[in-house]
């Protein structure tokens, strides 16, 4: 519907104004329009009010201090925070910003206005960096908290069951401890910058309509939106095209896996980062997949249709290469479509006991649900208005930008599987294994990743464990180190299946230990012996030394799988403490809480 301006104050110059730009706004930008008059009318009505008039009852002023507390597993939400901070500092407020865990919890009974932003993990668990805090709030010692205000923001990937869990429980226990919400909590999905620009546009305004003197301030920081403050010219909402410069595959003839190194040039982008960052691509959907897709909807592929809230326009084929997730299934998008279709079949699965659905959605796409519940008699439009969009693919950078200027280097397992008698492909690792070659272009950004860092001292000692596609930091990190003459002991764990074919970068590893820059490396490949031996093997029989290294302030760094190695290697290192530190279990897991609050002890798992 397109709102018209008729029977109004303004002249008809005016009014033809306002009727060409009422319709081009979107939600956000009308949200900000409203908020912006109010605060004039506010303004000004306490201008004209006469001096003896009788002050109405108010809420008792919203202090200037706020505080931004973050969990945050990938670096998204530390980022928000900052930027969050910038925004409201612009406007004279005095904001401290925190990770969950840097902050002390017995301080939050001092605090008036929170903003807590933060991710989930795996299945529905708080990142490293704020269990913690997670913990303290949930028990008996936390506090009272009438006095403080707050809000929450939480990020998540809506393909996962527990949907923004830790955000939600943060939500319901302040609550629970009588802290009142400054404004509605926002669980972002994958896409998450605008909503998060209206979630602080609504934290602003909140604030400003409880403290009144603030309105003016509101007023001017608003000239802008809020999330958006100084970036690089390149970034997340408008990522670099990089060409290829090198392709091609690590793994020896005969293995079972496929691990592309992929060299992209940053030349005339002005993109810079740190070891440990990540890089981010947003890929394109199987051609093959998308053919099949359409031809069994009998859609038109030239048919045009709309891809964003913005109203831009393409042909349906290209909308579904490139804009629209088509390969991960939710029990939510299950039931719009069962909604949207009218389908019985699908109306009773989405129905059925939650472990039927999960056993369902799982190794499935969008053509799968099709060809058993479709098709149906849907335009593409009301469809494509179900979907996600394609999120980016993250990967670790496996090159330092020292070492290798205008580059940046990947390691990316390809990811084939066969599941319900259709062979499945990743959608990012097989376009990059199968379709990308040297001279073509990936839109790219830079997502860094403040929690896995190398130590500021570089005489500090590492241990770094990477299996697999897990050795790609590391490989930046060695890199780093060579490069700025860093004097601290290195260590690595590397395992794979075969010596012979899936030592991934070997003839590098074999250097940089005879050039002194790695100190130890110690290897586990899996299929070349009987008993399996994995990374958590060596460290085991290095136990006597890995214990050591730690006790002179070596940090510790795991790479690659979250559910098992990473499992495993902590439950190895709490073994370790226990035998060679004579710890007990609770003293072990102590110890290496403190690490990680020292940033000793960092993980980069997925």
């Amino acid at each position: 519907m397109q709102l018209q301006v008729m029977n109004s104050p303004f002249n008809q110059e005016q009014t033809e104004l306002l009727n060409r730009l009422l319709p081009t706004l979107t939600d956000v930008q009308k949200v900000w329009l409203s908020g912006y008059l109010a605060a004039g009318a506010s303004l000004a009505a306490g201008a004209a009010a006469p001096a003896q008039a009788p002050a109405a009852p108010q809420a008792a002023p919203v202090s200037k201090e706020v505080t931004i507390l973050y969990g945050s597993q990938t670096g998204n939400a530390q980022r928000l925070s900052e930027k969050a901070a910038k925004t409201l500092e612009a406007q004279g407020f005095q904001v401290t910003v925190s990770s969950m865990s840097s902050f002390k919890p017995n301080s939050l009974k001092k605090v008036q206005n929170l903003l807590i932003v933060a991710s989930t993990h795996g299945e529905g668990e708080p990142p490293d960096n704020a269990l913690s805090f997670h913990e303290f709030l949930h028990s008996k010692r936390a506090p009272k908290l009438e006095e403080l205000r707050y809000s929450v923001l939480s990020l998540g990937d809506s393909s996962y069951e527990f949907f923004c869990q830790t955000g939600k429980e943060f939500d319901v226990r302040l609550a629970e401890l009588g802290a009142t919400r400054l404004q509605p909590r926002v669980d972002c999905d994958l896409d998450f910058e605008e909503p998060a620009a209206a979630w602080l546009n609504g934290v602003i305004s909140s604030l400003s309509e409880a403290q009144a003197e603030t309105a003016a301030l509101v007023a001017a920081a608003t000239q802008a939106t809020p999330v958006q403050t100084a970036e690089p010219v390149y970034s997340r909402k408008n990522p670099f095209r990089a060409e290829v410069l090198a392709n091609f595959n690590l793994n020896g003839r005969g293995s079972s896996k496929e691990t592309r190194h992929l060299e992209l040039s940053l030349e005339g982008s002005g993109l810079t980062f740190q070891p440990g960052d990540a890089l981010g691509i947003f890929p394109e959907n199987d051609p093959e997949l998308v053919d099949a897709l359409l031809t069994e909807l009998k859609w038109n592929p030239e048919e045009q249709v709309t891809v964003n809230k913005e109203g831009d326009v393409r042909p349906l084929r290209e909308a579904l290469l490139l804009d629209f997730e088509i390969t991960v299934i939710t029990k939510a998008l299950l039931d719009k479509i069962a909604g949207l279709t009218g389908s019985e079949a699908l109306k009773e699965l989405v129905a059925s006991d939650r472990e039927a659905v999960k056993a369902y959605t799982a190794g499935r796409d969008l053509l799968d649900v099709v060809r058993e519940f479709g098709p149906w008699n849907v335009k593409p439009q009301e469809l494509l208005g179900l979907l996600r969009k394609l999120p980016p693919r993250l990967y670790s950078i496996a090159s330092s930008l020292a070492a290798n200027p205008d580059e940046v280097h990947l390691t990316i397992g390809a990811v084939r599987y066969d599941a319900h008698g259709r062979e499945r492909k990743g959608v990012c690792s097989v376009l990059c294994a199968e379709r990308l070659q040297e001279g073509d272009t990936l839109p790219i950004f830079i997502q860094p990743n403040n929690h896995f860092k190398l130590p500021e001292n570089p005489e500090t000692p590492i241990i770094m464990v990477g299996p697999g596609t897990g050795v790609a930091p590391f490989r930046s990190f060695m890199q780093e180190r060579e490069e700025t003459g860093a004097e601290g002991k290195a260590w690595m764990f590397f395992g794979d299946q075969h010596f012979v074919t899936d030592f991934l970068y070997q003839t590098e590893w074999q250097k940089w230990m005879q050039d002194g820059v790695l100190t130890k490396m110690d290897v586990a490949f899996s299929r070349d012996t009987e008993e399996k031996v994995y990374v958590q093997h060596r460290m085991q029989a290095n136990r006597k030394e890995l214990y050591a290294w730690l006790q002179e302030g070596a940090y510790f760094y795991i790479c690659g799988d979250a559910k098992r190695m990473a499992h495993d290697v902590h439950e190895t290192l709490i073994s370790i403490l226990e035998t060679e530190g004579g710890m007990s279990r609770e003293a072990a897991e102590a110890y290496l809480s403190d690490m990680k609050k020292q940033k000793r002890y960092q993980r980069d798992v997925y």
